[in-house]
């Protein structure tokens, strides 16, 4: 049996790799771990986990086809835990920032129900910021 603990790495294929990487970096505090240009890749850390931003026409991205728009998308969105979580102070850095602040509600994930913040990345992904949970089932019909 696997037994997956957690998101290692994501892999998001981009138009505007600059404008991504300092979206991420500047807004979102990743830190950027490498430029590899022979896959058109850069690698960027955010707490244990990684995401890779390839550029759609590049060696690795062209593969998958169009570039993810208004019309389609690669995923649906991902989520980041964020530790600590002063909802205030992120949202008026995501303001400051020029991101519009999505809904903020009480939403379920890996570890229960807790209050999180949708935005969006400069090319339409949406994100998720997550704070801590309650370590309970998703309220409602729940079945194992």
């Amino acid at each position: 049996m696997i037994r997956i603990r957690e998101i290692d790495h994501l892999v998001l294929r981009v138009r505007d790799i600059d404008a991504m990487r300092r979206f991420y970096c500047e807004v979102l505090g990743a830190e950027h771990v490498a430029w590899r240009p022979k896959f058109g890749m850069s690698h960027l850390r955010l707490g244990r986990s990684m995401i890779d931003l390839i550029t759609f026409d590049g060696p690795l991205g062209k593969g998958g086809g169009a570039a993810a728009g208004r019309e389609g998308r690669n995923l649906d969105h991902f989520c980041f835990r964020v530790e600590p979580f002063d909802q205030e102070a992120i949202v008026a850095h995501l303001k400051t920032c020029g991101v519009e602040v999505g809904e903020i509600r009480p939403r379920y994930g890996a570890e229960g129900n807790g209050v999180s913040i949708y935005l969006t990345d400069p090319e339409g992904n949406r994100v998720e910021l997550k704070g801590p949970s309650d370590g309970k089932d998703p309220p409602g019909e729940f079945s194992r």
